[in-house]
């Protein structure tokens, strides 16, 4: 049975996920309810003009999550990230998520659709996924229908700036990731099209976790199709040991399982069949990803 023309409320609506979520939902005529903190910051006015309703809440603050949610019949749920120079604070953010889940049986919501992040292989909670699997267990055992979306590494980390791995700084690109070990990406509006798929059909989706990714390259492929669309010449490095060590325990784990044959495996081919549109790497370059990577490696 189709939810369609009922209340979603998107949680990091001024987020990459989140927005992307909220803007496919709103183009499809779905009522959208954005949480943000700030309704005046120019990325929640632009959802308002766009027709979302704005709700302000916060995570930190777990009495403002159920009025938010009254009238809703689901929830996109991507909690803040909790990522810091210590690595990831796994009680603040399972504690976001659970609260969140338990102000949504609270307020009578319908189906849970939760972004989390994918599984190396084998459900595992050695690299920094703790505190996400955390909040599928609470998603799990909730009462409620639910789906859960695992991505994989986003294409749009191509135009990070400013973070100490991952972007492209004087044409080099550099991560932890073996350079010739193929890597599983995904556009951000993908994931937000798995979540439109979800929240109109939450019969159909109910109970599955989807590993979710959109093409496979390794990190050197990658640059090299970058420099083909671009015109502009792309590297990649590939970051020491000691230099994952410095970002933290489970950055490090992350450098040493894909090492040890532990991989991203989402079923690229059984996606495409649920989404046909799926995007490769080169789509979203000739769409968006070529235009807004040009001023960066012409800078």
């Amino acid at each position: 049975m189709s939810a369609h023309g009922e209340l979603v409320l998107v949680t990091g609506a001024t987020g990459k996920q989140g927005g992307a979520t909220a803007r496919r939902l709103l183009a499809a005529g779905r009522p959208v309810r954005a949480l943000v903190r700030n309704p005046e910051s120019a990325a929640a006015q632009a959802l308002a003009a766009a027709g979302a309703e704005l709700a302000v809440g916060d995570f930190d603050a777990p009495e403002t999550l159920g009025g938010v949610m009254t009238g809703a019949s689901a929830v996109f749920l991507v909690p803040p990230a909790a990522f810091g120079p210590d690595g990831w604070d796994v009680e603040l953010e399972a504690r976001r998520g659970e609260d969140l889940v338990r102000a949504a049986r609270a307020a009578g919501v319908d189906h849970l659709v939760f972004t989390g992040i994918a599984s190396l292989d084998r459900e595992d909670d050695e690299w920094g996924a703790v505190g996400k699997r955390r909040i599928e267990e609470a998603v799990r055992s909730s009462g409620l229908r639910w789906t859960i979306l695992r991505p994989v590494r986003f294409m749009e980390n191509y135009l990070i700036q400013g973070f100490p791995v991952d972007g492209i700084r004087e044409g080099v690109h550099r991560h932890l990731f073996p350079a010739e070990v193929p890597i599983q990406m995904i556009a951000v509006d993908d994931v937000a099209a798995f979540a439109e798929l979800a929240l109109t059909d939450p019969a159909r989706f109910h109970g599955q976790i989807l590993e979710l990714a959109g093409d496979e390259r390794t990190m050197a492929a990658a640059a090299a199709v970058i420099s083909e669309i671009t015109g502009h010449t792309v590297t990649y490095q590939e970051l020491p040991e000691e230099f994952a060590a410095g970002m933290g325990a489970e950055v490090l784990n992350v450098f040493r399982l894909t090492r040890s044959g532990r991989n991203w495996h989402a079923d690229i081919t059984a996606l495409r069949e649920i989404h046909p549109a799926l995007r490769t790497f080169e789509t979203w370059l000739t769409e968006t990803g070529a235009a807004q990577l040009k001023p960066i490696l012409a800078g």
